[in-house]
């Protein structure tokens, strides 16, 4: 990762919108190293709590705020539509 990648992800705001393109995840990533999400299991919902602190875990949140294939952009509304479903 060049400096200008490090540099633009630490000027970003949090949160960020996220989700999988077929639907059964959603996130909000809270900072460069936590987020949450939402599983859709069914008509079940399952939300957990990340703190990133292996290399997988981080490179994970970079390539979603990065929005890279599966990750789409969603909006904070779509993200608590998904709590309250």
């Amino acid at each position: 990762m060049n400096t200008f990648t490090l540099q633009y992800l630490k000027m970003l705001v949090y949160p960020i919108y996220r989700k999988l393109s077929n639907d059964k995840s959603f996130y909000r990533i809270l900072s460069e190293n936590e987020f949450e999400e939402i599983q859709c299991i069914g008509s079940t919902r399952i939300k957990t709590h990340c703190k990133a602190e292996k290399y997988p875990e981080i490179l994970r949140i970079k390539e979603m705020v990065s929005c890279n294939v599966p990750f789409e952009q969603i909006s904070e509304e779509e993200y608590y539509a998904q709590e309250l479903a």
